[in-house]
């Protein structure tokens, strides 16, 4: 038997903790001494122990902890249960990275403005282009939204391309276009390519393309397509990880409003530079406008 400051610290706890499981029912002493009342636990119950605060930490309440154990939840179960709830604490961490990657980029927004100079952007001619592309959806046009869809799209695109022993012609494109509720693009023939945002419905259609010369072989999965060339792009040169793109493209609608432009549609990113560290990427964005 171990006295209750042995086991304690056998099992990392503090003792005011056991005599709270204890007065709950969740986790009793083996003895409790008649006279002294001082409790004893034995060795074995440090198992008990370590299924309470594995789930405690897990984020289920000392009853739902009680209720679990006291159905005698075998290991192999309980293992599952703690991967389930794994997974879950691991998506909400990642959702809240993500919210505070996109509070961040607006901070730094809000702090660039009056000081991102404008010298920079230009008005000229994108010519056409032929691309092989492939297409999904995005829940909106923010930069934490449009990141985990661009991303996977441009990686299944270039593994498709050397498949089918297809070299880029060029650097690549995304482009995107409002998606009309339950409008599906058409993909390259409804394979999967297709990604609907959370919720479905709405949001954007993002196209990851890649200039080609040649057109792909019937079955290698790709889509081909001819960009039209916008005949009047206002430019500008964003360089850094697209998820702090706002700050450029605010200073881009800022240029084209004070210049008598006016923007016709969403636009399009040349990647330049997208290799390693995303700080070091360059983007060239080219947005169609009219007017002036």
């Amino acid at each position: 038997m171990l006295n209750i400051g042995d086991f304690a610290r056998h099992g990392r706890v503090s003792v005011r903790m056991l005599r709270h499981y204890d007065a709950i029912g969740l986790l009793r002493p083996a003895r409790v001494d008649p006279g002294s009342g001082y409790r004893y636990y034995a060795a074995g119950q440090l198992a008990r122990l370590n299924r309470v605060i594995a789930l405690k930490e897990l984020g289920f309440t000392l009853q739902q902890v009680r209720d679990i154990l006291d159905e005698q939840v075998g290991a192999e179960e309980l293992r599952g249960m703690l991967r389930l709830r794994r997974a879950e604490l691991a998506e909400a961490r990642a959702a809240a990275e993500a919210r505070l990657v996109a509070v961040e980029a607006r901070l730094w927004t809000i702090e660039s403005e009056g000081r991102m100079s404008t010298d920079d952007v230009v008005i000229k001619r994108i010519p056409a282009v032929r691309v092989a592309e492939l297409t999904g959806r995005a829940a909106s046009y923010e930069p934490q939204d449009i990141g985990p869809v661009i991303g996977p799209l441009f990686a299944e695109l270039c593994r498709r391309l050397e498949r089918a022993g297809i070299a880029p012609a060029g650097p690549g494109i995304a482009y995107y276009q409002d998606a009309p509720d339950g409008e599906t693009p058409d993909g390259d023939g409804g394979d999967g390519d297709y990604q609907d945002a959370p919720g479905g419905g709405g949001g954007i259609v993002v196209h990851a393309a890649m200039p080609v010369a040649q057109q792909p072989a019937a079955g290698d999965g790709l889509r081909v397509v001819d960009l039209p060339a916008i005949e009047s792009a206002a430019t500008v040169v964003h360089r850094g990880s697209m998820d702090e793109v706002l700050a450029t493209t605010q200073t881009l609608a800022r240029w084209i409003d004070a210049n008598g432009y006016r923007s016709t549609g969403y636009a399009r990113e040349l990647n330049l530079e997208c290799e390693g560290d995303p700080s070091t990427w360059v983007t060239e964005l080219q947005e169609p406008v009219t007017g002036h």
